[in-house]
């Protein structure tokens, strides 16, 4: 599992919007919060997205872009992303190798783990949060812009 101090692992996934998104493409110019949930339209990932959404602007005001990052497929993060107005890329991991790469993963590789890391424009993980409540853990994110 990344460690905070670490350099972040690179990585290219398609988005939502047909955009690919590429972790190098931030360095030196963007703070990124990059969040792993389980499933699009499970009551606690609904939860947690829905609170990123509404904590956007602010991130956007301290130089953050955000990333949320599934299983899930491009079709799904779509109509999850339409339902909710997520107005920042869903990230398709279908094989599970980003979420492998960061430690993401639970017991017998399942995307099972509710984990977020809030990495510096230099590249290097400042914090991971794990395992908290879906309003606690974004709690704990706020308290990075404060």
């Amino acid at each position: 599992m990344v460690k905070e101090g670490e350099i972040a692992p690179d990585f290219s996934l398609e988005a939502h919007d047909g955009r690919i998104i590429k972790m190098h493409d931030f360095l030196g110019k963007k703070n990124v919060v990059l969040y792993f949930y389980i499933k699009d339209n499970t009551l606690g990932c609904t939860r947690e997205t829905c609170g990123f959404r509404d904590m956007y602007e602010r991130l956007k005001q301290h130089d953050f872009e955000i990333f949320g990052i599934s299983p899930d497929g491009i079709e799904s993060h779509q109509k999850f992303a339409k339902e909710h107005d997520v107005p920042f890329p869903l990230l398709s991991d279908k094989g599970k190798q980003v979420a492998k790469a960061y430690g993401a993963l639970g017991m017998m590789g399942l995307m099972n783990k509710r984990i977020t890391f809030v990495i510096g424009m230099d590249g290097r993980v400042n914090r991971i949060v794990e395992g908290l409540g879906a309003g606690k853990h974004l709690d704990e994110i706020a308290k990075t812009m404060a």
